[in-house]
């Protein structure tokens, strides 16, 4: 990104997280064009208090690298993104129905992890190193 750094009203941040999200049963259900589509309903999206930053996955997971805002919660920002994506892909793609009829794509867990442009031991010397008043 051009610049890390994002501005909503008295915080500025850098805060990106990276998020996997598997199919129900780890079921290998997605091909190049589901895949192609799902990157483009997440892309479109302007509603979530986030930016996208990458997006991409395999038979049975996607990765998304995404910018947000503190205000963001995060388990909400997840459901949402679940909701919509299952309920569009399975509209567009009546393979998916056929295999999940009870309207449920994504398995109920997920990973997630921050990340940034350096490590926390990093960080920490950073710190360590800030030069205390007398």
């Amino acid at each position: 990104m051009k610049d890390d750094f994002v501005s909503s009203g008295r915080a500025i941040s850098d805060l990106k997280a990276h998020l996997v999200l598997t199919t129900k049963y780890r079921r290998k259900v997605f091909t190049g064009a589901i895949i192609e589509r799902l990157q483009t309903i997440i892309w479109e999206r302007r509603k979530w208090d986030c930016q996208m930053i990458e997006v991409n996955g395999e038979t049975d997971h996607i990765h998304l690298l995404f910018q947000y805002y503190p205000q963001l919660e995060l388990p909400k920002f997840v459901g949402n993104l679940k909701s919509i994506t299952s309920r569009r892909l399975r509209t567009e793609f009546p393979e998916l129905a056929d295999v999940y009829r009870k309207s449920v794509l994504w398995n109920e867990s997920y990973f997630i992890a921050s990340c940034g442009g350096v490590t926390v031991s990093q960080l920490k010397e950073y710190v360590e190193n800030q030069k205390t008043p007398n």
